[in-house]
């Protein structure tokens, strides 16, 4: 079934910034019933990044998310603008994070992450063959690098510890295609 059962009345910006815009809706419901919807649309794709090296070791990102108000760890992660190319977001923010480059780039999934309420696009990589040099930090991040077994990271998933919803999903594709021999 392809067909939009809501009808848009009426949209209002109600905020912008450099990275989102929120948009009030008086819509029509399914059920033919006058109703509210509130939009929040990204200006980014959300970029997501699984380093692999040759003895699948991975390397993960901790920092405070002031939303959550709390400490989490996740792979390195970052924006593309819409319309630039997303592996050289992917590739900027492995470098900035973690100081890693890598030859090998795989996309291995596209993903909706909160689709009740916005319209965040976001995908991820595998980064193999790779080289270490110097992170490279915006301000705005305060961020600790660890190295860990990649097997290890998974079980961070399987226990709640690693919850940012890309991360976790990229986790377990990386898995499941380490699983089926195809990384």
């Amino acid at each position: 079934m392809n067909n939009n059962p809501w009808k848009t009345l009426i949209i209002k910006e109600v905020y912008e910034n450099r990275w989102l815009r929120i948009t009030h809706r008086e819509v029509v419901n399914p059920a033919g019933n006058p109703g509210i919807y509130g939009v929040v649309h990204f200006k980014n794709t959300a970029i997501g990044v699984v380093p692999l090296d040759e003895e699948l070791n991975t390397w993960l990102v901790g920092q405070f998310r002031y939303a959550l108000n709390e400490y989490t760890w996740e792979i390195p992660e970052g924006g593309a603008p819409l319309g630039t190319s997303s592996l050289e977001a992917a590739q900027r923010e492995l470098l900035e994070e973690t100081g890693i480059t890598a030859q090998r780039w795989t996309k291995i999934l596209d993903v909706h992450t909160s689709n009740s309420v916005t319209d965040e696009y976001g995908m991820a990589f595998v980064a193999q063959d790779l080289s270490f040099g110097e992170a490279m930090p915006e301000e705005t991040e305060q961020l600790q690098v660890r190295k860990l077994p990649f097997a290890e990271v998974f079980e961070m998933v399987m226990n709640g510890d690693i919850t940012d919803s890309l991360s976790m999903v990229a986790i377990m594709k990386v898995k499941l295609l380490l699983d089926a021999g195809n990384l």
